[in-house]
């Protein structure tokens, strides 16, 4: 999944979760399950999302929704091979986006 953020330094609850297309609800609860997740909060209690936020939201869904792990599955993960899958998963995210270039220029032939 590639998501689609203008560059910000802080981004919403609110614009993070149309982002990746789930419910805030659902963005909050893996803020309470993955300790990686860390978003600033402001004085009223409102969430503000950093760039690296983002990156740890993209490997959660990743995990959860794509590969089809549970939330404990998830966490372990994250906890033994933590540089290597953000590695993988950088790799991964690089090679998609070369492939949907690839593919719309195949499309414009």
């Amino acid at each position: 999944m590639q998501v689609e953020l203008p560059e910000k330094r802080y981004y919403g609850i609110g614009e993070v979760a149309r982002a990746f297309d789930v419910n805030t609800s659902l963005i909050r609860f893996w803020e309470k399950e993955f300790d990686i997740l860390q978003p600033k909060k402001n004085a009223k209690g409102n969430r503000k999302f950093t760039p690296e936020d983002i990156r740890n939201l993209e490997l959660i869904y990743h995990l959860v929704k794509e590969r089809g792990f549970t939330l404990e599955g998830a966490k372990v993960h994250l906890q033994q091979h933590k540089k290597g899958t953000l590695d993988k998963f950088d790799l991964i995210r690089k090679l998609q986006g070369i492939k949907s270039e690839l593919l719309k220029i195949k499309e414009s032939l």
